[in-house]
């Protein structure tokens, strides 16, 4: 027979347990206490509290977000009792809710006593950021960021600490909301009080070029923004303020007006050093060659900086000897450093103006050492504009052809120019030269002689001629003088006769050959002004002078009878 022996257990031994028993009888549900880390496998973290069982918890709520998580068998924690004893006999615990009541606390008393908290943005949200404070999630919202500049990427804010006001709480919905911009604020506030105490018109301040514009900069004077204006950047003018400052730069100012009621301040940078006009005629003279840098230009003029000081301008007359020059970018380039002549110092306008056309001998004085008047040459067509042509003479100098000068067949000429084109080669005759008022003119037309003068020359006014009748109208005969010429003459119906019984058109047919004589020029319509009239009144003369005279007492009728008999 077998027989069980058994062990007493002393008093201290049974007092030793029942302590151990009761020794976290103090957890109790709904509340925070401290517990072993038993365990950790497959991502669950096992605790016990001193209960009947041990609770698990997801390994997640041991990290903090953006961060890994850093734990060890053994460790004591603090965790959440959400349970005792639950249906399946467990102890149900949360790491997370202990985390947040506490931190919570502690968030309140910083919201309640407006003091600042430290978070660590780690993640970027629509509107904002998400930011952990100790364990609770909070909003911060874009617009809190920061005061004094606007932050493009806040992807380098992430999981950097933060100081931060809270703005709101709502515990029930589990609602924080967080500034930056508040702690800004309040040091703009006291850094821009201390500033104002020190401001006055003349001072001179280190601040950071915070904004650029076309019409000037902003600085931040450390809680106190001030404008320079683009004309107190530098004494020379410039085109924008950012081809001299850079965002975000130190730069010094000197306060120029300080308005205190308004606290707005109108700043200087080229007041920190002496205005080089007062010397400049210590600098620069009159007829002096000096190098100088094309920083702009327009339609009219180019601009330049002289000395890297002074402001100079070249005016389109003025850079090249050419009548019509073209626009400054086919004589120049922005940047170029070219020498040119100082024409005056203008005080008034703070400009120096100059010439670059000067530097170079007058083309037009040496015009006549090349050319003569009559020369003929050939040349290009630089441009054709609606009366004429212009053609390249030299270098600087071109010359007009007048559309009428195009051809001695006027009617030829529209049809002439509209044929031409920029650039064509073209022969010309010099028709006057006049370099004192830097003209020339050239002709086409006059290669060949006028064909109407030859034919004049051939036969002079008052030579009787003799024509092919080709238009017939009530004002008179169109007549053809000669063919290959194109030479044409005019009997107005008033000189078809002597008679003017027979001042008739219908007694002339077309083709038919008359006789005529030249009375004068048509130059306009470059035709010959012919009479039959003055012809038949001349051939009478002459038969009265040869065949009678005026006491014979005989008729004309009776000469002439006679004279065609003979």
């Amino acid at each position: 027979m077998n027989q069980t022996t058994i062990n007493k257990i002393s008093n201290s031994e049974y007092d030793t347990l029942i302590s151990n028993t009761l020794k976290n009888s103090s957890a109790k549900e709904k509340s925070i206490s401290i517990g072993k880390i038993i365990s950790i496998e497959n991502d669950i973290v096992t605790i016990d509290v001193g209960l009947k069982s041990e609770g698990r918890v997801p390994l997640s709520e041991f990290s903090r977000p953006g961060q890994k998580f850093e734990i060890n068998v053994g460790d004591e924690t603090e965790v959440f009792i959400e349970n005792v004893d639950s249906a399946n006999g467990e102890t149900i615990l949360s790491r997370e809710k202990a985390v947040k009541q506490k931190a919570w606390q502690n968030l309140q008393t910083s919201f309640n006593e407006n003091k600042v908290v430290t978070g660590i943005p780690f993640n970027r949200v629509k509107g904002g950021m998400s930011v952990d404070l100790d364990g609770v999630v909070a909003f911060l919202p874009g617009s809190q960021i920061e005061t004094r500049q606007i932050i493009k990427d806040t992807k380098e804010l992430l999981n950097k600490p933060l100081e931060l006001m809270i703005l709101k709480m709502d515990k029930y919905r589990g609602n924080i909301v967080v500034s930056r911009k508040a702690i800004t604020e309040n040091e703009l506030k006291e850094q821009r009080t201390e500033l104002l105490k020190n401001i006055k018109e003349g001072s001179i301040i280190e601040g950071k070029v915070k904004n650029i514009t076309d019409y000037g900069a902003f600085i931040d004077l450390g809680g106190i923004d001030g404008l320079v204006h683009v004309t107190d950047i530098a004494w020379t003018k410039i085109n924008n303020p950012s081809d001299i400052l850079e965002l975000n730069s130190t730069v010094q100012v000197k306060v120029l007006k300080f308005d205190e009621e308004l606290a707005r301040l109108s700043l200087g940078i080229k007041q920190l050093t002496d205005n080089p006009w007062d010397k400049v005629n210590d600098n620069i003279k009159v007829n002096e060659r000096i190098i100088s840098k094309i920083v702009s230009m327009n339609d009219n003029n180019v601009h330049i900086i002289i000395n890297d000081q002074f402001d100079g301008i070249i005016n389109l007359n003025e850079l090249s000897w050419l009548k019509k020059p073209p626009h400054p970018s086919k004589i120049v380039n922005v940047g170029d450093e070219v020498e040119v002549l100082i024409l005056e110092i203008d005080d008034d306008k703070k400009r120096i103006n100059c010439s670059l056309k000067q530097m170079k001998e007058n083309p037009w004085h040496k015009l006549k050492d090349t050319f003569a008047i009559n020369d003929t040459f050939e040349t290009e067509i630089v441009n054709v504009v609606d009366f004429g042509i212009f053609v390249k003479v030299l270098d600087e100098i071109d010359g007009m052809v007048h559309i009428s000068d195009l051809s001695w067949d006027e009617k030829e000429c529209e049809t002439i120019i509209k044929g031409l084109k920029k650039g064509e080669k073209v022969k010309v005759k010099i028709l006057d030269i006049n370099a004192d008022k830097e003209r020339i003119s050239l002709g086409i037309k006059h290669l060949n002689n006028d064909p109407v003068q030859e034919y004049i020359e051939a036969n002079p006014m008052n030579t009787k001629v003799t024509g092919k009748i080709i238009n017939i109208d009530e004002k008179g005969l169109k007549v053809e003088l000669d063919k290959e010429k194109q030479i044409f003459g005019f009997v107005k119906k008033s000189n078809l006769s002597n008679d003017k019984n027979e001042n008739r058109t219908e007694r002339f047919a077309l083709d038919e050959n008359i006789d005529s004589i030249i009375t004068s020029i048509d130059s306009k319509n470059r035709t010959l002004n012919l009479s039959i009239k003055e012809l038949e009144i001349r051939d009478e003369k002459e038969a009265l002078s040869k065949y009678g005279s005026s006491t014979s007492g005989a008729s004309l009728g009776d000469i002439l009878g006679s004279v065609l008999k003979k």
